[in-house]
């Protein structure tokens, strides 16, 4: 599973992720740091990867579109270093990488990780 980390997430994150394995990049480091979060939804949709994001107008977005791909995850934690923020995606991909897979929207508190299939609503 790829994943690709939206602006306002620490850049460094991506270094803990493919540390460990898990393909990752930084928005910012592939020159889309402006691009619109449509942008960004239909970027990830053709590289088949899943948006890590705190923004929630993504959720939002699939809502409206009724799609099914691509995942998104919503970290509704701020101020996370890069190896806290990896720890947590990590924890995430254990729990729901079958879900993630198949098209998903997962929010993430510091209590509870939610999930919730695509399209949202069916």
């Amino acid at each position: 599973m790829k994943l690709i980390l939206d602006q306002g997430l620490p850049r460094s994150t991506v270094m803990h992720l493919v540390r460990a394995g898990i393909m990752a990049e930084h928005v910012g480091d592939m020159g889309m740091a402006k691009a619109t979060d449509d942008a960004i939804l239909s970027f990830a949709w053709r590289q088949q990867a899943t948006v890590i994001t705190l923004d929630a107008d993504f959720h939002h977005l699939l809502a409206a579109s009724r799609a099914t791909s691509p995942s998104v995850v919503r970290v509704r934690i701020e101020g996370l270093k890069g190896d806290q923020l990896a720890a947590i995606l990590i924890q995430v991909l254990a729990t729901a990488s079958a879900e993630l897979t198949a098209g998903a929207v997962v929010s993430v508190t510091q209590k509870r990780i939610r999930v919730r299939s695509l399209p949202i609503g069916r």
